[in-house]
C-alpha cells in the first residue's frame, strides 16, 4: 500500500476511535488494532500520535490554500473556511477532550497560522508591511477565526455568506464603529 494510503488509513482510524468510540486516551495500540496494522507500521509512518495529528492538520493546510488559490474570491474562500473548519470542529472538540487535547491545541493555532501566512505570501499581500507587523496581523486573524469557530452556532452556518462579507470587510478595509455605510 503507498504511503499516504497508509497515512489516511491510519488518521482515519484514529477519528473513528476519538468520535465513533469517544476515546479519552488515544493510544497507538488502539490505533493499530482498529487499522489492523503492526505497531511497527505505525512508527514507520509516524513518529508519535501528535505527529500524526500534525500529518493531518499539513495536508488540510495545503488542501484549504490550493482552494483558496482555485476560487479566486475572497469571500467565497472565507464561507468555505467557515464551512470547512466547523464541519472539522467536531472533531476537534472530541479530539480536545483526549489525553492529547493540550498538544492538538497547540498544532491547530500552529496550523491556523501556517495557512493565513500562505494565503499572504501567496496573495503578495502586505508588502508594505514589516515582518513583526505581520506576525502580529497573523496571530490576531488566526485568534480571531478560532474564537469565531470555538463559538459557532446553527445561525452562523445559516447566515455563513454573511458572516464572510463581514469578516472580509474587517480585514481589508475595516470597518469604522462610528462611521454608518
Amino acid at each position: 500500500m503507498p504511503a499516504d494510503n497508509m497515512k489516511d488509513a491510519i488518521a482515519e482510524a484514529a477519528k473513528k476511535l476519538l468520535i465513533d468510540r469517544n476515546v479519552k486516551k488515544l493510544t497507538v495500540k488502539d490505533i493499530v488494532e482498529e487499522c489492523s496494522i503492526t505497531r511497527q507500521t505505525f512508527y514507520y509512518h509516524f513518529a508519535d500520535i501528535p505527529a500524526l495529528f500534525s500529518w493531518v492538520l499539513e495536508r488540510e493546510t495545503e488542501r484549504l490554500v490550493g482552494e483558496a488559490k482555485d476560487t479566486g474570491d475572497p469571500e467565497k474562500t472565507l464561507a468555505h473556511l467557515f464551512l470547512v473548519m466547523t464541519d472539522a470542529s467536531r472533531y476537534m472538540k472530541k479530539s480536545m477532550q483526549s489525553s492529547y487535547g493540550d498538544e492538538l491545541e497547540r498544532l491547530v493555532i500552529e496550523y491556523t497560522h501556517r495557512f493565513f501566512e500562505r494565503v499572504i505570501d501567496t496573495e503578495g499581500l502586505y508588502k508594505d508591511r514589516t515582518r513583526y507587523e505581520v506576525r502580529l496581523i497573523v496571530r490576531y486573524h488566526s485568534s480571531a477565526l478560532l474564537g469565531l469557530i470555538r463559538e459557532w452556532t446553527d445561525e452562523d452556518t445559516e447566515n455563513v455568506d454573511q458572516i464572510a462579507h463581514l469578516v472580509y470587510l474587517l480585514v481589508t478595509e475595516g470597518i469604522s464603529p462610528t462611521k454608518q455605510s
